[in-house]
C-alpha cells in the first residue's frame, strides 16, 4: 500500500460513511417494520425523531460522498508519477483489477445517494411522511452501493505496488484497445457530435415545454438520464479531443490536470448535478397524485428541471469553448 495523507483520507471518509450508511439503514428497517403515524404510542414517537436525525446526517454524509468522488480521482491522478508508465489518472487506475471498478461503483453511489436526498427533501413536504417507506427502502440500495464502494476502494489502494508497469492513457484510450474505451475512441467524430448536441437541443426543447406547460416531464427526465450518458461518450470521443488539440488523444482525466486549467471538475460536476436532478424529476412525478404532496411537487420538479438544464447548458458550454476559441480544427 502506498501511505499518502489523501489516501488515508479517502479510506477514513469511505468507512465513515459505509458505517453510518449502514447504521441509518438498520434504523430504516426498524421504522419500516414499525412504522405507524396513526399510532400515538412511544415508540412511534421515538421512530418519528429518529428519521429526523437520520435524515440530517445522512443529507452531510452523502453530500460529503461527492467530495469523496472529487477526491479520489484527483488523488488517483496525483499518484500517477508513482507507476511507471502512468502519465494521469487512468494509468494510476489500471495498476491493478480493482481501479475503474471502484471508480465506477463511486459514480454509481454519488448518483443513487443525490436521488435519495431528493426523495428525502420531498417527503418533508408533506405533513404525513408519504415517501418515508419508499425512501427507507431505497436507502438499503444506496448503502449497498456506499458499502461496495468502500470494499473496492479499500481494495484498490491495498493492492497499489510502486513498481508495478501500467499502461498510460494514450494506450488506454486509442482506437486500437480492444475494450469498451477503444470503441468510444473510434466513434466517428461527425456523428457523435451530431448525436451528442441533437441530445442537447431536444432536452433543452422538453424542458422548456414542461415549464411552460407543465407536461412533459417523463420524457425531459428520460432524456437527461441519456444525456448523461451521452454526455460521458462525449468527453472521450470529441471534447477532450479539443481541448489537447490532438487528434488521438481521448483520455478522460487529463482534462483534471493544471495544462488545461482544471476544466474537467466543472464539466464533470455540471454533468453529474444534471443527470442527478434530471432523473430526479421522474422519480417524485410518480407521486404527483399523493395528496400531501399535490401542490409541492410539481413546483419541486420546475426547480430539477431549471437546475438540471442550467447545468447542461453549462457542461455545453465549457465543450463548446475550445471549438470556437481555438484554432485546432478536428473536422476538416
Amino acid at each position: 500500500m502506498i501511505l499518502n495523507p489523501a489516501i488515508i483520507a479517502l479510506i477514513v471518509g469511505s468507512l465513515l460513511t459505509s458505517f453510518i450508511s449502514l447504521y441509518s439503514s438498520m434504523i430504516g428497517a426498524r421504522i419500516l417494520k414499525h412504522w405507524n403515524l396513526k399510532s400515538g404510542s412511544e415508540l412511534q414517537l421515538a421512530l418519528e425523531h429518529k428519521t429526523y436525525l437520520v435524515s440530517t446526517v445522512l443529507a452531510y454524509v452523502m453530500g460529503f460522498q461527492v467530495v469523496l468522488l472529487f477526491l479520489f480521482v484527483y488523488t488517483a491522478d496525483r499518484i500517477h508519477p508513482l507507476f511507471i508508465g502512468a502519465m494521469c489518472a487512468a494509468g494510476s487506475l489500471n495498476a491493478n483489477s480493482f481501479g475503474y471498478l471502484a471508480l465506477v461503483v463511486k459514480i454509481l453511489s454519488v448518483f443513487l445517494s443525490g436521488i435519495w436526498l431528493i426523495l428525502n427533501y420531498t417527503d418533508h413536504r408533506g405533513y404525513d411522511y408519504p415517501l418515508i417507506r419508499l425512501k427507507y427502502k431505497f436507502l438499503f440500495f444506496v448503502t449497498a452501493a456506499l458499502l461496495a464502494d468502500s470494499a473496492l476502494e479499500v481494495s484498490y489502494f491495498l493492492d497499489l505496488e510502486p513498481d508495478v508497469i501500467t499502461s498510460c492513457c494514450g494506450s488506454l484510450f486509442s482506437e486500437d484497445a480492444p475494450t469498451i474505451t477503444g470503441t468510444l475512441t473510434s466513434m466517428y467524430p461527425p456523428a457523435a457530435m451530431a448525436f451528442f448536441f441533437l441530445t442537447v437541443v431536444v432536452t433543452t426543447r422538453t424542458g422548456l415545454h414542461f415549464l411552460i406547460t407543465g407536461n412533459g416531464w417523463k420524457l425531459f427526465s428520460y432524456l437527461s438520464s441519456l444525456l448523461f450518458v451521452v454526455g460521458i461518450v462525449s468527453l472521450i470521443s470529441f471534447i477532450s479531443v479539443y481541448y489537447y488539440e490532438l487528434p488521438t488523444h481521448h483520455c478522460p482525466f487529463c482534462v483534471l490536470q493544471k495544462e488545461y486549467g482544471y476544466i474537467g471538475y466543472p464539466l464533470y460536476l455540471f454533468l453529474l448535478g444534471s443527470g442527478i436532478t434530471g432523473t430526479a424529476v421522474r422519480v417524485i412525478g410518480r407521486h404527483r397524485q399523493t395528496p400531501s404532496l399535490q401542490d409541492s411537487i410539481p413546483a419541486l420538479q420546475r426547480r430539477l428541471c431549471i437546475i438540471a438544464m442550467a447545468g447542461f447548458v453549462l457542461f455545453t458550454g465549457i465543450s463548446v469553448y475550445p471549438m470556437i476559441m481555438s484554432d485546432f480544427i478536428l473536422l476538416s
